[in-house]
């Protein structure tokens, strides 16, 4: 990228941030109460369980059938804090590869303690899973079917040492 062109867009960035960023003692309260869920897709139910829970340490809460296909089933993992992270699979249907799109899935952070952060990086070595370690408090790899998770030992609401919450 040519440093006009990075000029332009940090001059775009900074305009936009101007326009719509408020200071946090002028920010309404979220109509939001949290993330529910987030929902992936899964080829296959027993290896995304395995990977999670066994690896990742995330509990499986419930495993039921899918209200819009039969035959479909839908999973759920504490992640924490009242969040969970779900999945479909869809039997029968051929859904292709994960594919990083616009308005698609670039990856998912999850906040972990500091003293935990290590012990799922040593079970991710543990198991052979590739993953890279970004900043000292990052660590992505992506799940059996491909999505991009990253582990941050940053606390909810920061990010690299920046309050971003």
């Amino acid at each position: 990228m040519h440093a006009t062109d990075l000029e332009t867009i940090t001059a775009e960035r900074d305009r936009i941030r101007e326009a719509h960023l408020r200071p946090a003692d002028q920010r309404p309260a979220s109509s939001a109460r949290g993330l529910h869920h987030t929902a992936l897709l899964s080829s296959d139910v027993e290896a995304t369980i395995r990977f999670y829970q066994d690896i990742l340490e995330f509990p499986l809460t419930e495993l039921i059938e899918n209200r819009d296909y039969a035959g479909s089933s839908h999973f759920f993992f504490d992640i924490g804090n009242g969040n969970l992270l779900a999945f479909f699979d869809f039997p029968g249907l051929d859904l292709g590869p994960y594919a990083e799109v616009l308005g698609g899935l670039h990856h998912i952070a999850i906040s972990v303690e500091p003293e935990r952060w290590q012990h799922l990086i040593n079970n991710l070595e543990q198991n052979g899973i590739d993953h890279v370690i970004h900043s000292e408090v990052s660590v992505y790899f992506t799940d059996p079917d491909g999505a991009r998770i990253e582990l941050i030992a940053d606390p909810l609401g920061e990010m690299y040492g920046f309050k971003v919450l």
